[in-house]
């Protein structure tokens, strides 16, 4: 089967790579193994009538006007700023932290205890809270989520750290739009590739070569898979997820979502999902939906969620990114394929980026291997083969 693009995978990257290569006059297929669209950021509906996130949720929010309106042609955002909770000592704390709670627990020793350039996440904490801050919401949450020691963890994933002041409470505050989409994600990306072709429930790895992309081949699935883990598998961490309907209860929770830092509490995570919901809407559905959250280490063709940043992780990544570029007409690229995590604000973006980037070579004589690079010539790499 040939097709000028072939975009493998129908998450966000790839379902925005698609709409704009396809509005541009390109001919694409979607190859998607699983047998709905959207990947980790679809959502279903329970038979209560409550939306909820397939893998946890997703708080859309970001700063750019233009973002903005480019998710709007897709759907009608409602508006929806989400307030998140840990519970701490026994008692809920917002989260982000709060400039108040740090003054309140730790007094004069306000401080951050750690100066200097940090070498490892638990470091970078250090740098900007007191320790007992640390241990109250990052430390234990940490080694739970990555199963890891936050010793091990690279110092960038710090930079998701929030500390506020009370009146900004929200998730990313300072970001200008927050929503969520009537009907769900995954109507909006339906409607994002409305009129391209595409296969379902096709695992393009056990079919390759039955796919040819005159143009470019998209790939958007994990990149150690691509190559067939031939040079060992990068780790991942993902969720178990526990679902419980409560027919006779309005609400559980004061937030949607509600952290457990103690490590005392199995679960990392609850999430009541009519929380999101429109406030009419709430108001016409009867009891409440719960979701209880337990990470679990995930690798290969396991449901593949947070990638592992740590040094182990990035070497291999590297090593595969640098096969990946020697090869021609292939794009590797997403959370997966660039083994790191995007909100989807920086996943939209950047999928635009990389489209408009193939789309400036659409005319060219000169064969673009991929946007992400700019080495010298292709290597004798090419991608293995599978039989069918």
């Amino acid at each position: 089967m040939t097709e000028e693009y072939i975009v493998v995978g129908a998450g966000l990257t790839g379902c925005v790579m698609a709409h704009e290569l396809h509005k541009a006059g390109g001919r694409v297929l979607i190859v998607e193994r699983n047998t709905y669209i959207g990947g980790n950021t679809s959502d279903v509906l329970h038979e209560s009538g409550i939306r909820m996130h397939r893998n946890g949720p997703h708080y859309f929010r970001c700063g750019s006007d233009a973002l903005w309106n480019y998710v709007r042609q897709f759907a009608e955002f409602y508006p929806y700023r989400a307030q998140i909770q840990a519970l701490v000592n026994g008692r809920p704390e917002a989260w982000p932290i709060q400039r108040e709670y740090i003054a309140q627990r730790c007094g004069s020793k306000s401080q951050a205890v750690f100066d200097g350039v940090p070498r490892n996440f638990e470091e970078a904490c250090l740098g900007r809270m007191p320790r007992a801050v640390y241990e109250d919401f990052i430390k234990h949450y940490t080694i739970k989520q990555w199963g890891i020691q936050p010793t091990e963890l690279a110092p960038g994933l710090a930079a998701r750290i929030q500390i506020v002041s009370a009146d900004r409470p929200h998730l990313a505050g300072a970001k200008r739009h927050h929503g969520l989409p009537l009907g769900g994600y995954t109507r909006m990306m339906e409607r994002m590739i409305d009129g391209i072709p595409r296969l379902l429930a096709c695992d393009y790895l056990q079919h390759r070569r039955s796919f040819h992309a005159a143009r470019m081949l998209i790939y958007t699935g994990g990149i150690d898979a691509f190559f067939n883990y031939d040079n060992g598998y990068l780790d991942y961490r993902s969720q178990r997820r526990e679902t419980e309907y409560f027919p006779d209860e309005e609400m559980r929770q004061s937030v949607a979502q509600l952290n457990y830092p103690s490590p005392a509490e199995a679960a990392i995570r609850s999430i009541e999902w009519k929380h999101l919901l429109p406030a009419a809407e709430r108001k016409r559905i009867q009891g409440t939906l719960i979701t209880r959250e337990y990470p679990v280490a995930a690798r290969g063709d396991e449901a593949l969620e947070y990638p592992v940043p740590d040094a182990g992780n990035t070497a291999l990544y590297k090593h595969y990114r640098r096969r990946a570029e020697r090869i021609g007409k292939v794009l590797i690229c997403g959370r997966l394929g660039e083994y790191r995590y995007y909100d989807m604000d920086q996943a939209i973006a950047r999928a635009r980026k990389l489209a408009g980037d193939l789309l400036a070579h659409r005319n060219s004589r000169v064969v673009m291997r991929t946007p992400l690079t700019a080495r010298g010539p292709a290597a004798a790499d090419s991608p293995p083969r599978t039989t069918c």
